[in-house]
């Protein structure tokens, strides 16, 4: 009896939108210099909010890349995965045409979905009557509008599902597709994650939660992951996707390859609804696991882009959680995250930060942890500045609300 040689899984496409850009070159150039750019919101304000910044995609005409009918239908989380997808897609070369559209497919996760129409349909129905409801509500506030946007888009009809496991969301899209493809029952899958919840609801639910920084003096300063002065994350939006695809298909159509994804790995903390383990103990699992399915040893990891949302817990807790795994090695090995730049898009911080984690390994630089002054821990954070260094392997970690752990692994191709 034979066995057969696992699907290999590579990356040969990458788009990205978020605040510091509106693709995922400038997206990427920012997190590798390490400048934030975080902004007064410009959709509400007012004395009542502590809070008065976040990481808003300003600036921005999703019509670059839409239609303008087709934006009226599409909620404006659903229209940052579409435009970063599309981006995606002519990123990675693929003539949807001459493909099996049953052997290519979708996964892209959010944490909240169409919260903005949702709070603008309720004041609209309150004060205007249930007949001045859109006809497109339920079609917009739904999670999985991206994914079938998108799937529609590009006439893609293999595995189309839409995870909703709040920060991890576009982390477990990525390992869903991933096993797809190694499981065989796809060749070809764009998968990642879109988040638009700077909204009012949204942003007082997390205000009166004391969970985000109330730096309004110094937006950019604000983010500070691992920092002593860090006092809470900035809420920001965004949409991070990338294609994968079985190596052999990629390579037969002669595809750019940017990196080789090795190993997916998740696990709940099935403790509190919203802090973490305090002691990391379903973040470390999720590590663990992660190696194991990629077949690596902690030694093998040069670099891990760490969830660090910048809050006092999670952060302690995620150290915690690569000290278990890492052991010695934990101080060799370099952690950055690149929140400092970005904020956290929430659902989507998985797929814009996998996103850097390919780049990075790309380029054989490591994005630093911006806004890193007084470090709170005794990890290497890459302060500040981008690193040049040989990356083989790396992490990207994502955890969200409801005790969600997600890690990836990626590696150099070839290597």
């Amino acid at each position: 009896m034979t066995t057969q040689s696992p699907r290999r899984i590579v990356v040969t496409g990458l788009g990205a939108i978020c605040n510091v850009g509106h693709n995922a070159d400038d997206v990427w150039h920012a997190m590798r210099d390490g400048i934030p750019r975080m902004s007064p919101i410009e959709r509400f304000q007012g004395e009542r909010w502590t809070v008065k910044f976040g990481g808003e995609v300003i600036n921005w005409d999703p019509a670059d890349r839409l239609e303008r009918g087709e934006m009226k239908r599409l909620d404006r989380f659903t229209m940052l995965g579409l435009y970063a997808s599309i981006e995606a897609v002519k990123d990675s070369g693929l003539d949807v045409s001459k493909e099996d559209p049953f052997r290519c497919g979708v996964v892209v996760g959010s944490g909240v979905g169409g919260v903005n129409t949702i709070e603008e349909y309720i004041e609209k129905m309150h004060i205007k009557g249930p007949d001045r409801v859109t006809p497109f509500l339920v079609p917009r506030l739904m999670v999985n509008a991206c994914s079938g946007n998108v799937s529609i888009r590009f006439g893609l009809k293999g595995p189309n599902s839409a995870p909703a496991t709040a920060c991890a969301s576009a982390a477990n899209a990525i390992g869903d597709a991933f096993q797809l493809i190694q499981d065989g029952d796809a060749d070809v899958m764009v998968t990642g994650g879109a988040e638009a919840a700077m909204t009012p609801l949204c942003m007082a639910g997390f205000m009166v939660m004391k969970a985000l920084s109330t730096r309004n003096d110094d937006p950019n300063r604000a983010s500070r992951p691992f920092d002593r002065d860090r006092d809470g994350f900035v809420l920001a939006e965004g949409a991070g996707i990338l294609v994968l695809e079985e190596l052999e298909h990629a390579k037969n159509r002669g595809a750019k390859i940017y990196a080789e994804l090795l190993g997916f790995g998740s696990s709940g903390d099935a403790g509190h609804i919203t802090a973490p383990d305090p002691e990391g103990r379903g973040a470390a699992r999720c590590m663990a696991l992660a190696l194991k399915d990629a077949g690596l040893k902690p030694e093998d990891i040069d670099y891990i882009n760490a969830h660090g949302t910048s809050t006092p817990l999670g952060d302690a807790a995620e150290v915690m959680a690569i000290k278990q795994i890492f052991g010695e090695h934990a101080k060799k090995v370099a952690v950055s995250s690149t929140k400092g730049v970005t904020g956290h898009t929430l659902g989507a911080s998985g797929g814009i930060e996998s996103m850097a984690v390919v780049r990075a390994i790309a380029e054989q630089v490591i994005p630093p942890t911006a806004n890193l002054d007084h470090p709170d821990f005794d990890l290497d954070f890459v302060p500040n500045k981008p690193r040049r260094a040989n990356i083989r392997y790396a992490l990207n970690n994502s955890f969200g609300f409801g005790g969600h752990n997600v890690t990836l692994v990626f590696g150099r191709y070839p290597n």
